[in-house]
């Protein structure tokens, strides 16, 4: 009996044994073929030594690329709102805008029951050498159909872009002919225009919206300046709503124009960033004796909040709107070899009193992004008195005006959005886009007869005519929008004006089509009065 369990004590013994010493040859083999022995590492190192751990030593073959193209985006989204990763296949499209200019054959286009029809075909484009004209409709691409079934405006784009110097053939259903046309389309650098309008409003206040801050803006709003000074203006509309931003110099640049030398612009400082300040310089200061009125919205960011801030701070112009969105962090572009990028913040804007443009935000703040809509359920865009600042938010100009920091620009007349002819009628037939589409349409159908009439005012009473209003009222009723007389009436003029302006932006382009639109556009109505 002792020499049984003797033995199986024994057995026993030597079964745990050989498991630790397994267990112990495992852990020496396993740290050998890692290669990591023995070895500590920092927590800057952490990330990396995983990576190479999972690239070298996973036990099933994984795209390490995939993973690191994953985690980049997570760790970012930790810093700020603004940080940001940009794939390789994504860089380009990004870039483009601010680059002013894209790789294609020149077309603006509209997906209409499902086919592309041709808004506008850029002037010197190669399409327009190839004779394109707007109205035209893209039937194939490359011998592929792209009509009469469902179509992706991204996947149009893609097969319509690409590198300078190489070939497309569409083929082209136009009015008056019943046989398709075929075109091959050699692609070419296209332009992107920042200003997307200017003209002058009467013989003194001229009006320059600018749609972003690109490499190309500064030159374009220099363009645009001398146009309009020609013409006899003495006071400008700078129309920076929807403006997200774009390039810091750009923007610096013009508001140089309007600033005598030496005053400040705006300055950034971060912690690894020491302060930098951007002043006013003997530049051509063509705009310096203009009086002054800029427009503002809550869509208007970055380097339009900086233009407006300088202008503001410096008691240079009027800021007429609504407050900004508050986007005061500067990014600094991280270029990897494989095309990708990085935008990592690395300081703050700060406007020439001294106020952070950037608005409230936390790590883990999913409100911030939907920030704007908040403002629209507490009633900013109503009240002016609904925003409120503390006082240590509070700066003082040279000249004595209070101004606010603590989150985007705030104007100095507020305008409260107008919904005095907004009805339930009106609601239906927005979220539908109707006006829009019943316009390309309308164009589109009378382009041969509207073509023919040069001015806006004489396509406006040309619609009047044609009871245009009274046309787009059946037009909804076949898209089941029906409502009582009395609510179609009160927004008849929002309409009426809506569907002038958007068909003959088809005919004639953006400057009549903002003529026309300024009608019942009450910011830039209070521009024109505080200007006069």
């Amino acid at each position: 009996m002792t020499n049984t369990n003797s033995s199986r004590t024994l057995t026993v013994l030597l079964v745990v044994l050989s498991v630790l010493i397994g267990l112990s040859l495992g852990r020496l083999l396993y740290k050998t073929d890692m290669g990591y022995a023995n070895k500590k590492f920092s927590d800057d190192e952490k990330l990396s030594v995983l990576i190479s751990m999972i690239n070298s030593n996973y036990v099933d073959s994984i795209a390490v690329d995939s993973i690191i193209e994953k985690i980049i985006p997570k760790l970012l989204t930790e810093l700020d709102p603004h940080s940001s990763y940009i794939s390789a296949s994504n860089f380009a499209e990004i870039q483009a805008p601010l680059d002013g200019s894209f790789e294609g054959i020149g077309v603006q286009f509209n997906v209409q029951n499902d086919t592309i029809l041709i808004i506008d075909v850029i002037s010197g484009g190669p399409s327009e050498k190839e004779g394109l004209l707007p109205g035209d409709r893209i039937i194939t691409i490359n011998d592929s159909l792209f009509a009469g079934k469902k179509i992706n405006s991204d996947d149009v784009i893609k097969n319509l872009k690409g590198k300078k110097g190489s070939k497309v053939t569409v083929g082209i259903k136009r009015s008056g002919h019943s046989e398709l046309l075929s075109y091959t389309i050699t692609r070419d650098k296209i332009p992107l225009y920042s200003i997307d309008a200017d003209y002058m409003y009467d013989n003194e206040i001229g009006y320059i919206k600018i749609d972003r801050f690109a490499q190309t803006t500064y030159a374009e709003f220099m363009q645009a300046l001398t146009n309009l000074k020609s013409q006899g203006m003495t006071k400008l509309i700078l129309d920076l709503r929807g403006n997200s931003g774009g390039y810091l110099t750009e923007a610096t640049d013009i508001a140089d124009e309007f600033l005598p030398k030496g005053d400040l612009i705006v300055f950034t400082q971060g912690r690894a960033r020491p302060k930098k300040e951007y002043f006013a310089t003997n530049n051509s200061n063509s705009a310096e004796e203009l009086e002054v009125a800029v427009l503002i919205d809550s869509w208007s960011a970055s380097a339009s909040e900086i233009l407006a801030g300088a202008l503001q701070d410096n008691d240079r112009a009027t800021i007429i709107g609504r407050r900004s969105f508050g986007k005061g962090l500067v990014q600094e572009p991280i270029l990897f070899d494989d095309g990708s990028s990085v935008r990592l913040t690395v300081a703050r804007y700060y406007t020439p009193t001294g106020r952070s443009i950037q608005k409230p935000y936390t790590k883990d703040d999913d409100d911030y992004a939907t920030e704007i809509y908040n403002r629209i359920k507490h009633g900013e865009l109503q009240h002016e008195d609904s925003t409120l600042f503390a006082d240590s938010l509070k700066f003082v100009t040279k000249k004595g005006k209070i101004v606010y920091g603590g989150g985007g620009i705030m104007p100095d007349i507020f305008v409260a959005v107008d919904t005095t002819e907004f009805t339930n009628f009106y609601d239906k037939i927005t979220a539908k886009n109707l006006i829009y589409q019943y316009a390309i349409q309308y164009a589109d159908n009378n382009r041969d007869v509207l073509s023919k009439l040069d001015k806006a005012d004489k396509i406006v009473s040309h619609l009047n005519a044609q009871n245009i209003f009274n046309r787009f009222v059946e037009f909804a009723k076949k898209k089941n929008i029906t409502s009582d007389d009395s609510e179609i009436e009160t927004s008849k003029r929002l309409i009426t004006v809506q569907l002038n302006s958007y068909i003959i932006r088809n005919i004639l382009g953006e400057d009549d089509f903002y003529r026309v639109y300024h009608q019942i556009d009450n910011i830039f109505i209070k521009a024109v009065e505080i200007l006069k």
